[in-house]
């Protein structure tokens, strides 16, 4: 996995809500500090289809990813957040971008609570919350690290 700090190279991303059943995809800009959900992919436990995603990549071609680490609200690691990193490690080692992880506590409440404040549907399995879980650790991972404080070496 990547050091903390991103590059100023790192200009487009792509973000991951890690779920052993569904994987929540969001994109953004640093440039403008802004995220949009993408629908997200079916996982078998925790497994995404490789294709898919690289379909996705390919679209999008980000220059790093960002992925919630679900951490316990101690800030401990958890289960799935040792395999949330784990599948940091393989997105940065099979697409050869830099990867970062980055806290996500409470990400899914809060984007339950954006559909259900919207109007939406409050059955969350057939109506998912991911991408919108996504967008929101993409938009917090990169008001944590802002285009214009990046190094400027690398």
């Amino acid at each position: 996995m990547s050091s903390p700090a991103p590059s100023v190279r790192v200009k487009t991303l792509l973000a991951f809500d890690f779920g052993t059943q569904r994987i929540g995809i969001a994109t953004g800009q640093r440039i403008t500090a802004t995220a949009r959900p993408l629908n997200p992919i079916k996982a078998r436990d925790g497994v995404p289809d490789w294709d898919v995603l690289q379909r996705i990549i390919d679209e999008w071609q980000p220059d790093a990813f960002v992925v919630g680490l679900p951490l316990n609200m101690d800030g401990t690691a958890s289960d799935m957040s040792r395999r949330a990193k784990k599948f940091a490690g393989r997105l940065e080692g099979r697409f050869h971008r830099p990867s970062f992880t980055h806290d996500e506590r409470l990400s899914s409440y809060e984007a339950k609570g954006m559909v259900i404040a919207q109007g939406g549907s409050r059955d969350f399995g057939n109506n998912s919350v991911d991408g919108i879980a996504a967008q929101l650790i993409l938009e917090s991972w990169m008001a944590a690290w802002p285009l214009n404080a990046a190094p400027a070496h690398e």
